[in-house]
């Protein structure tokens, strides 16, 4: 296998679908809360009430990271931003109301978790910005370098 092809299917090169990230997070957040409240059963260990909100955090911020970093793959960047967006609304969505029902407490008493959910909001938009910014400024000087270096070297002289 050639290094492009290496390349080509590495994990990273792949442009997931934003919906199926949001849908991974969401079941992964069901999991560890149910982990949670298995061992808080059992007794093996005392988990605090507000665990849920912090497991919803803590999903929704690994969801923006690898949301943003998958976004450098994508090939339609308008609709792979637009897919993004709507993820991650319903996935703040869904893990909020996921962390409200199963620990009984509402995100105004749950502590900073409310400011936390809107620096990782804020944040998020922030990265798919750069890695879009990051992507663009790459397309361009490829364009620039491997189609066009004969035509500016010429008119140099």
């Amino acid at each position: 296998m050639s290094m492009e092809q290496q390349a080509q299917s590495s994990f990273l090169a792949r442009a997931f679908n934003p919906v199926l990230q949001a849908g991974v997070a969401l079941a992964s957040i069901l999991v560890f809360i149910a982990i949670a409240k298995l061992i808080d059963l059992t007794g093996l260990m005392e988990v605090e009430a507000n665990f849920p909100w912090l497991t919803a955090a803590a999903f929704l911020l690994l969801f923006a990271l690898f949301n943003s970093i998958s976004f450098l793959s994508s090939k339609n960047t308008l609709k792979y931003w637009g897919r993004s967006m709507y993820s991650f609304m319903g996935l703040a969505l869904g893990a909020g109301t996921i962390a409200w029902i199963t620990s009984r407490v509402p995100i105004s008493e749950a502590g900073s978790y409310w400011w936390i959910f809107i620096v990782v909001a804020v944040s998020y938009v922030v990265f798919l910005t750069i890695m879009n910014l990051m992507k663009r400024i790459v397309e361009f000087a490829q364009k620039e370098e491997w189609n066009h270096p004969r035509i500016r070297n010429k008119n140099r002289r």
